[in-house]
């Protein structure tokens, strides 16, 4: 079992009080407060540095908060350990002969599952185990831009290191935005996109499904949902799209792009498209080095070529109405983001420019980065342009937020999730 502190939590009797001390004179950030109903409570978090305090706020003279305000008064409460696993820690506690106050995980702030430990096996304190919310989504979502149809699809998830995702950003800090596994990997999602227009495009189609039981234990891949059930659900087949795109050709973006037939072979996946990709692309991950040979697995690529399905593209272009690429750098010398324009309305396909939504910081740039700096000016100008747009932006990798805007106010940005 590996545990990290979450938070303190702090019983309090007089809120307006406890605000003046933590918010007003120690000028610390207090979030929105949260109703627990199923414990009477409201919890308002503060954050600092890895941690968080949580001042515990009684909403009924029946809670244990405002038990424990009226025996002992207002104080320390409890602390908070967060694990992975939850049910199996409570398990290895109580095979160790603790004593649990929940036998059984209840739901607990932010989506959480939480079981205290009864403060008898912890040498007088009160601990609560908790496993934070993984929330992920693997819906189809529509969107409608101008004359175009735009559908987020999903071809599952799979876990990199959180380090390597974060580049030199601290792990206190990235943590509690991305919470990171026993081996310290963090969810990523797989979210291709469908435009459809005069005809129908897919970008990237994800990681596919001829990787060997080993490669997904190291990138713990879930592909229980995946492309071909949520194109199914969109109600496009793999017939009907005329154009692949790719950002690049990394393993977790083009590997959906072929597929292993009965008799072994490999052939398209998409059998009447074209499939576009960058010149430079395709040098970089056909002549691979040490240093991105991990990622360009040539099964995926090297049929499309075979196949006389391969359109190589060597500017920034329109490839079909309403779609054109523009080259980013930085991931790889010759990522591209896709642009898509209708009616005065404009969306990005970020793919790995800004892989999540917690990559909006300038700083926050993934380790994978070639060239990290080109990726810096690249992402300063894409912000600086998406927020003076109100471009719809999608987040390919990140597990919660599909599509989102990018706002600013007073010198400050922010995700506002798409509808």
């Amino acid at each position: 079992m590996r545990a990290v502190l979450d938070h303190i939590g702090i019983a309090v009797a007089d809120l307006p009080a406890a605000l003046a001390f933590y918010r007003d004179a120690l000028g610390l950030e207090v979030e929105p407060p949260e109703e627990v109903a199923s414990q009477n409570v409201r919890a308002h978090f503060v954050p600092v540095g890895a941690s968080r305090l949580e001042l515990l706020e009684a909403t009924a003279p029946e809670s244990a908060i405002a038990k424990y305000v009226e025996k002992r008064g207002p104080g320390l409460h409890h602390i908070t350990l967060r694990v992975d696993d939850v049910r199996a820690a409570v398990a290895q506690l109580r095979a160790r002969g603790a004593r649990m106050i929940d036998e059984e995980p209840r739901p607990g702030a932010e989506g959480s599952l939480i079981a205290f430990v009864h403060p008898a096996s912890a040498h007088g304190v009160l601990v609560e185990l908790k496993q934070a919310r993984q929330e992920r989504n693997d819906r189809v979502t529509r969107y409608t831009l101008g004359d175009l149809e735009l559908i987020s699809v999903c071809d599952g998830f799979f876990h990199l290191d959180g380090g390597s995702m974060f580049g030199v950003v601290p792990k206190t800090l990235w943590e509690p935005k991305a919470p990171a596994d026993s081996r310290n990997r963090i969810t990523l999602a797989m979210r291709p996109l469908i435009v459809r227009g005069v005809r129908t495009m897919l970008i990237d189609a994800g990681l596919g499904d001829k990787e060997h039981a080993t490669f997904c234990d190291i990138y713990g891949v879930e592909r229980a949902r995946n492309l071909d059930d949520t194109l199914a659900e969109a109600g496009v087949a793999p017939d009907q799209i005329d154009i692949v795109l790719a950002s690049h050709l990394h393993f977790d973006h083009a590997g959906g792009f072929t597929m292993r037939g009965a008799d072994g072979r490999l052939r398209p996946r998409f059998p009447r498209a074209q499939y576009v990709v960058r010149r430079g692309e395709w040098e970089d991950a056909t002549h691979p080095h040490a240093r991105n040979r991990a990622s360009y697995l040539s099964d995926n690529y090297l049929p499309l070529a075979a196949a006389g399905v391969l359109q190589l593209v060597d500017d920034d272009q329109t490839i079909m109405p309403g779609v054109k690429v523009r080259r980013t750098g930085g991931h790889t010398m010759h990522h591209q983001v896709a642009v898509i324009e209708s009616g005065g309305k404009t969306a990005i396909f970020a793919a790995d420019l800004m892989p999540t939504a917690a990559h909006l910081p300038d700083a926050w740039i993934m380790g994978f980065d070639l060239y990290p700096v080109d990726t810096l000016a690249a992402k300063q100008r894409f912000v600086e342009e998406a927020v003076a747009a109100k471009t719809l932006v999608f987040f390919e990798h990140d597990p919660r937020v599909t599509a989102a805007y990018i706002i600013e106010q007073d010198g400050k940005r922010s995700i506002q999730p798409a509808s």
